[in-house]
């Protein structure tokens, strides 16, 4: 199937299940809906395929699961979902936040900058019209007090009179349209800096909000709700662990469990209990600085927004395990912290010794061990992989596993030791388990392996969160005493009575005349010698004797048949090559 008509495929499947779901009463927003269609398909019990096209009944089928899952308001497991989708959706970083806030801001700054720059005043009115509207400007750029208020524009004014009286503005236009800007930009700085100044001296002022009391307030009351919150996810956490430990020891008692989604629960608290702590840090970062108020004003109230709106989504846990439920499962059952269940197996180290293949990294050894991205949330990856879904925290003090550029942390040394022996077995449990359970792809922070899920919120970030660890070794160094080369010089002489000598010496020279003659024999010459060796006696030996061939005797002699006379007269020719010739 073609790209684009996959995509008008999801699109028609998206807009018919938010239908569905809206003539039921229920209004979910399409992100929600396209979450889930992609969690309905990936969970393996559905038994939708991938590899081949969807028939008109697949279509249908997938439909009617999304809608009944979205329907489903006792499910702990949607309002998980819902809560990332919400916190994605709303959720930037203070970097981000502050740069969209000084973008809006610079956009409903720029009709009155441009009525500034692009002003051609020559009249007296029209000068005057043109410094009323930079008094503006700055008090609109400044945020500090309303342009309409009299007695603050009339101190601002009195501000920018003191640097930018109304003769200068014949040389302001004269400027090009980008020193203009610059040149507001400075005088807004200068007039609010002397604006904050008159302020501490009791001698003006007006319209400024004392940010540094306001912070002050509405910090603590923020983190201290925060912290109340967090503090009763993470005993609900607790208590949702220790009875799921309960139950991993009594298979009866298992099935009863079942139906009540006790494992979805936990993922519901756990979320809540991680977006709680990504947002706390924040507020302790914003105590410490002073000099933006007015921005840290505005991003207080975004977040306190943001965490108020994040409580609804606990309420099914709470229909399905009020109070009562919860004292008789807890019976015979000892409520531990996370704190507690680390210092149970603080001593418990893995030993380098028994692994040669493997990397372990420790605190002592590692300069940034705190900062490294460990996997599943710091989460003990065995133990979610052997008791089918159980979320204990790992023990980094154990030994922190580093595999393929990725670290684990396990909760206990024969966890550890169990995961190092196939980690390929143990990561692949996980995925399964994340296809049947959608929310824990973002829970477990499982969004590489399911590259179509990652968030919005973490994809910009998805580099800045990954740091290698600094090993530490016990080394030495040696250093030589003089590596360089010594720079001793030879003439050089301490003795002055030596110097004195030399310095004669080269006086009487300077009096003397040097001759010299040449002859023909030395003209263009110059004293040369040669190394020669001596010829020496050698002989060699040969395996056979060996000789030079002469000519071949060759003697002709003419006459010998006879001929007309009856005398026979030989004649001797001798044909024989000469030596030479050969």
């Amino acid at each position: 199937m073609p790209l684009t008509q996959a995509e008008s495929v999801i699109k028609n499947i998206i807009r018919e299940i938010g239908q569905e779901c809206a003539a039921h009463g229920e209004i979910v927003s399409e992100t929600l809906v396209a979450f889930m269609v992609k969690a309905v398909v990936l969970d393996p019990s559905n038994g939708f395929n991938m590899d081949r096209t969807l028939m008109k009944s697949d279509v249908q089928k997938l439909v009617k699961l999304c809608v009944a899952r979205l329907l489903d308001n006792k499910n702990p497991s949607l309002d998980t979902i819902k809560m990332q989708v919400y916190f994605d959706m709303n959720y930037t970083s203070r970097e981000e936040f502050l740069e969209e806030h000084h973008r809006v801001l610079e956009s409903r700054l720029g009709s009155v900058s441009r009525e500034i720059t692009d002003n051609r005043a020559c009249a007296r009115e029209e000068l005057e019209s043109l410094y009323r509207k930079i008094v503006s400007y700055v008090l609109l750029r400044s945020g500090l007090g309303s342009p309409t208020d009299i007695k603050i524009v009339r101190e601002a004014t009195a501000a920018l009179q003191s640097v930018f009286p109304h003769s200068e503005l014949g040389t302001f236009l004269t400027l090009t349209k980008k020193d203009k800007e610059r040149q507001l930009k400075e005088l807004t700085m200068i007039v609010t800096g002397i604006r904050l100044f008159n302020r501490d001296c009791g001698k003006g002022g007006e319209g400024i909000d004392d940010l540094p009391a306001i912070l002050h307030e509405a910090i603590p009351a923020t983190t201290q709700h925060i912290d109340s919150q967090l503090q009763i996810a993470q005993d609900q956490v607790y208590r949702y662990t220790a009875i799921l430990e309960k139950v991993t020891k009594n298979p009866l008692m298992s099935k009863e469990l079942e139906p009540y989604m006790l494992k979805e629960a936990l993922y519901n608290v756990r979320q809540y209990e991680v977006f709680l702590q990504i947002i706390l840090p924040i507020f302790i970062s914003l105590a410490s600085l002073w000099t933006s108020f007015q921005d840290e004003t505005v991003l207080i109230s975004v977040l306190s927004s943001l965490t108020s709106h994040l409580e609804p989504f606990l309420g099914a846990h709470e229909l399905l395990f009020p109070d009562r439920i919860m004292q008789s499962l807890l019976d015979d059952v000892t409520v531990k912290t996370d704190v507690c269940r680390i210092k149970e197996h603080m001593e418990d180290r893995v030993r380098l010794t028994d692994f040669k293949k493997l990397e372990w990294l420790f605190p002592e050894t590692t300069a940034n061990f705190e900062k490294l991205l460990i996997q599943y949330r710091g989460f003990c990856g065995y133990t979610f992989a052997t008791t089918d879904g159980l979320l204990l925290p790992g023990n980094p003090t154990i030994g922190i596993l580093k595999y393929k550029e990725k670290y684990y942390t396990f909760n206990t040394r024969e966890a550890a030791y169990s995961f190092a022996e196939n980690p390929e077995y143990y990561i692949g449990l996980i995925k399964e388990k994340a296809k049947k359970n959608a929310e824990l792809i973002q829970l477990l922070e499982l969004h590489q392996q399911f590259e179509t899920l990652v968030p919005y919120s973490q994809v910009r970030d998805v580099d800045k969160h990954y740091i290698k660890p600094i090993t530490k070794c016990e080394s030495s160094t040696q250093t030589d005493t003089h590596i360089l080369p010594p720079t001793i010089v030879r003439a050089y002489e301490w003795n002055e009575w030596e110097l004195r000598r030399k310095a004669i010496k080269l006086a009487n020279l300077r009096q003397k005349i040097t001759h010299s003659v040449q002859t023909d024999l030395s003209h263009m010459r110059r004293e040369n010698c040669s190394q020669v060796y001596p010829l020496k006696d050698a002989s060699t030996q040969s395996n056979r004797e060996g000789s030079t061939g002469v000519p071949k005797p060759q003697i002709y002699i003419a006459g010998l048949r006879g001929g007309r006379s009856k005398t026979t007269h030989a004649v001797k020719v001798n044909l024989t090559r000469a030596v030479d010739e050969t």
